[in-house]
């Protein structure tokens, strides 16, 4: 029994884990479906954060800015929507080629 309590941990443990230590992306087409309203900056000193997209889920790191993009809305831990308008945006994201730019910027 003591087996069966200590393998349920860790399972959920492992869940929990991957839940709250990943940076995974889903791009809505709806404004008041998203968490976050990004706006896609030219400048990388314009950029609250400098994004590096991944092709590997296991590389998305909490706030890190190295993103995966998801194709499951209810797998995302954030929902964005990209916006046109600067104003209207909650963040100013820069695209990098560069894993290592990866971050948050401080201002």
């Amino acid at each position: 029994m003591i087996i069966y309590k200590l393998i349920f941990t860790f399972i959920l443990f492992a869940a929990l884990y991957e839940l709250c230590y990943s940076q995974k992306i889903f791009v809505t087409e709806w404004k008041n479906e998203a968490d976050k309203k990004v706006y896609i900056t030219e400048w990388k000193s314009d950029a609250d954060m400098i994004v590096f997209i991944t092709d590997w889920k296991s590389e998305a790191k909490p706030n890190s800015g190295i993103w995966y993009f998801t194709t499951w809305k209810n797998e995302a831990d954030w929902k964005i929507y990209y916006t046109k308008w600067k104003s209207e945006a909650d963040l100013y994201i820069y695209y990098t080629d560069w894993k290592s730019e990866a971050g948050w910027r401080e201002k």
